[in-house]
């Protein structure tokens, strides 16, 4: 089985994993792995992985609308440099602080090559605060827990929005691959929208993080949502770090959809909410297109679903 066929497994056996995290009470959890050879150019420093690796889990808490609280690391290498375990650390606490949580430790392991587990922990419920006679005191956290952003809610007529811009994953790639490696890591270390994410919350009626592509990210959240989208090539926003090394149109067009990792939030709100989302939202919220019965396609004509896979 590939990836995605052992995902289609899991998901039959474990109908409560959830979409990008499982929701556990008002608790969302998450993890994932990332391998040297698979998800780490030549040129990629440990600080730079510490933040990415603690990332993507992250991303994947913003993708529920929950609040992040906190993530743990596997850490595993053929030797134990402490200049590189340090930077790795830091860039896992640097990531988090960036979105109002907190890195708490995780593990050690020898193995083969440069690898990293990791876990991230998030909450849907937030504490009211309420005045009292003798002040502000935080009060009992609300009855009701908030329902997280799931894939299964676009319905026909919704917008599709993107937060962010694509293509930075893609641009970042080339650069490490031309020896660039300062321009790349930049590139690498990207924001979690986890703040996006808790905004939209009460607008969007479907969502994920585009970890794979945007092209592969439109066909799962289709098959989730049984619907379909119709995006426009001239509504996207793409990463001004593409045209840097885009060799043309097409290419550049290629590069914002199918090379994924970039980390954006991809979701659909109804139209007549779409004002009060993007103000709401702290990054910019671009509408890309609608929902409708069935199909993805770009400028009318169908897309493939391509896009990045583990092992690639």
């Amino acid at each position: 089985m590939d990836e995605r066929d052992a995902l289609g497994l899991l998901a039959s056996e474990l109908p409560t994993a959830g979409d990008d995290a499982a929701v556990v009470g008002d608790a969302v959890l998450t993890t994932d792995m990332l391998h040297e050879t698979t998800d780490f150019p030549d040129g990629v420093t440990r600080y730079t992985a510490g933040w990415r690796a603690v990332g993507a889990s992250l991303s994947d808490v913003a993708a529920t609308g929950a609040a992040a609280t906190a993530a743990v690391a596997v850490y595993g290498a053929p030797t134990f440099d402490a200049a590189e375990l340090r930077a790795f650390v830091r860039g896992a606490r640097d990531v988090c602080a960036a979105v109002d949580a907190e890195y708490v430790g995780g593990d050690l392991d020898e193995t083969e090559e440069f690898t990293t587990a990791t876990t991230a922990l998030g909450h849907l419920r937030e504490p009211d605060q309420t005045e009292t006679a003798a002040g502000t005191e935080e009060s009992q956290s609300r009855d009701h827990t908030p329902a997280p952003l799931r894939r299964d809610g676009a319905a026909v007529g919704d917008a599709v929005c993107v937060t962010g811009r694509l293509g930075r994953t893609a641009a970042a790639l080339r650069l490490f691959a031309d020896g660039a490696t300062d321009r790349g890591n930049e590139l690498f270390r990207f924001e979690p929208r986890v703040a996006a994410g808790r905004a939209l919350r009460p607008y969007a009626t479907a969502a994920m993080d585009v970890s794979d592509g945007l092209a592969r990210s439109l066909h799962q959240l289709a098959d989730a949502s049984d619907c379909g989208f119709a995006i426009t090539s001239e509504s996207l926003p793409i990463h001004p770090a593409v045209d840097e090394t885009a060799s043309d149109d097409e290419d550049r067009l290629g590069m914002a959809t199918t090379v994924g990792e970039d980390f954006e939030l991809l979701c659909t709100v109804p139209p007549e909410s779409l004002a009060d989302a993007r103000a709401d939202c702290p990054v910019a919220l671009s509408r890309i297109g609608e929902v409708t019965a069935s199909g993805v396609t770009l400028d009318g004509a169908s897309v493939a679903d391509d896009g990045w896979t583990h092992g690639n």
